[in-house]
């Protein structure tokens, strides 16, 4: 059966199938990021700590919306080719649409990949540190770079003097078990069993090696003993159940005025019982240093206890945060703080950990305090006062009281601000730090653990903002994928439909044109509320 209006327009809409088509789903799409839109206003205007401005780099956002725009004039200059029957036009108007979308998405790649590698740090008294991380000389991941050299992981980990371990042998997560027991073998320590465990047919002895697969054995025993127990304990109930009913008297009561009458009597039923092993307890033997990422583990004092519900039962190390860069100081939070109890912002601000226990970042405020009284001279020579004799501009909250890493290199080259000497690269992928390692233009610091109240990267588990960037910018980057692949196959699929009907290929064109006119087009409402605001 031949479908009516794949090529012609209908009389009606003066529109074919497709497009008709392409316009209610683009109706969907309209609703589904302004839902997202008014959800960012309402999450920022109602926001309860200082909302990130400017946190993203501007220049790949920049050229990321000349991309899209270029490629929305290629899809259009692709349809005419096909309406002038211009093959080989079209085949380039469509091959420079697609390689604008695979531009596109490399720099959101590498923007991305920034951003899951620069380190957060939230401490007690709101001050937000950002920065590199060092490594940590005791954190051996057990992999070795090209030239055979240990790696180790980034210093953000929980250290543990471990003396016994004690798994759920339900929950027991494995990757984690090999890695103790790779960071126990390269100690020379040995993880062995507690005390004799006895299990349905079998016997094991205190002193056996801890292992995944002796853990899954004790697990499979756990798990037979609980339903078997469980199908006990059901049929003892369902007996005494029947039996309270045979001895009442009147049948008519219901199940809820029999209840407190029955009673299984465990003494019949404990021969056909099996231990349960909920959990197993080994020693450390010596007892030795054990390290996790900090998001594992919930340390404590003789006991911290893993995400999986593995006790390690030892002394806590010390374990600070160790900054090999600084590279921004973001006192704002602070702030807000100390005037909700009308506390004076500077005086909040010098007496936190960091000022009084960090030379470089005092240098680094004072110069930031220099730096804003300038610009308050300046913009009050600029702009003058407004009839209530106040300066018409200010400097805002985030030049006051952020120190970011641009400011760090103009410090270090003894300019002002803005008048740094920024590299190309720096735009994209952040601040070189072995190219200001000369000047030491970004501090080192060590935090001690106890004063880290939150720590992570700039990922959407660091707040709200992060939270809906990613989450909008993902969506709208699977649809430039969703959209080059579409226009890839008009591409490269599309000549038996050119020969069969150049407007029929046309026609398909022309709708795919309409989406990606739509995906450039959130990506103008995208960049200068993500990127400028």
């Amino acid at each position: 059966m031949e479908i009516p209006y794949i090529f012609t327009p209908r009389k009606d809409t003066g529109m074919v199938n497709s497009k008709i088509a392409i316009w209610l789903f683009l109706a969907s799409e309209v609703m589904l990021f302004g839902g997202f839109f008014s959800s960012y206003v309402y999450l920022r205007l109602g926001a309860d700590y200082p909302w990130p401005e400017r946190a993203l780099p501007v220049l790949p956002g920049l050229i990321n919306t000349f991309v899209l725009i270029f490629s929305s004039v290629t899809v259009v200059f692709a349809w005419a080719a096909l309406k002038l029957r211009k093959w080989a036009m079209f085949q380039l108007c469509m091959g420079i649409t697609i390689v604008c979308a695979g531009v596109f998405m490399v720099l959101k790649a590498i923007e991305y990949n920034v951003k899951w590698h620069h380190q957060a740090v939230r401490l007690t008294d709101y001050t937000i540190l950002e920065g590199h991380l060092d490594k940590d000389p005791k954190a051996d991941t057990g992999k070795k770079d090209k030239e055979g050299k240990a790696l180790l992981a980034e210093a953000d980990q929980i250290h543990v003097h471990a003396e016994k371990l004690t798994f759920n042998t339900v929950r027991f997560h494995k990757p984690w078990v090999e890695e103790i027991l790779r960071q126990a073998a390269s100690s020379n320590a040995t993880i062995a069993l507690a005390e004799d465990l006895e299990l349905e047919n079998d016997k094991l002895s205190a002193g056996t090696k801890l292992s995944v697969e002796l853990l899954e054995q004790i697990q499979k025993n756990h798990l037979r003993a609980r339903a078997n127990n469980s199908s006990v304990r059901t049929d003892a109930l369902r007996g005494e159940w029947a039996a309270a009913k045979a001895k009442t008297e009147n049948a008519g009561k219901k199940g809820w005025e029999l209840a407190p009458k029955i009673n299984v009597n465990v003494a019949k039923i404990e021969d056909a019982l099996m231990k349960e092993t909920s959990s197993v307890t080994f020693s450390v033997t010596p007892p030795t240093n054990l390290w996790f990422a900090h998001r594992d583990i919930k340390e404590g004092e003789g006991q911290s206890r893993l995400r999986d519900d593995t006790a390690v039962i030892g002394k806590l190390e010390e374990s600070p945060i160790a900054f090999h860069n600084l590279d921004a100081i973001d006192f704002r939070h602070v702030v807000m703080k100390a005037q909700e109890k009308g506390i004076d912002p500077e005086v909040a601000i010098e007496n936190t950990w960091l000022i009084k226990h960090s030379k470089e970042a005092k240098a680094a405020w004072e110069w930031n305090k220099s730096q804003t009284a300038k610009l308050e001279k300046h913009l009050l020579e600029k702009y003058g006062l407004d009839s209530s004799n106040q300066p018409k501009r200010v400097p805002t909250v985030t030049e006051r009281y952020r120190i970011g890493w641009k400011d760090f290199v103009a410090k270090a080259d003894g300019v002002d601000k803005g008048k740094e000497t920024i590299h190309t690269s720096e735009e994209f992928m952040g601040p070189d730090y072995h190219l200001r390692e000369s000047k030491h233009t970004f501090p080192h610091l060590h935090v001690p653990r106890e004063l880290v109240f939150l720590s992570g990267k700039f990922t959407p588990a660091w707040n709200t903002y992060y939270a809906i960037y990613f989450t909008m910018t993902f969506l709208h980057g699977l649809h430039v994928i969703g959209g080059a692949v579409v226009l890839g196959y008009y591409l490269f699929r599309g000549k038996k439909m050119y020969l069969s009907n150049p407007e029929w290929l046309a026609n398909r064109v022309e709708v795919g044109g309409l989406f990606w006119h739509f995906v450039d087009l959130v990506w103008i409402f995208l960049f200068p509320i993500l990127y400028l605001m």
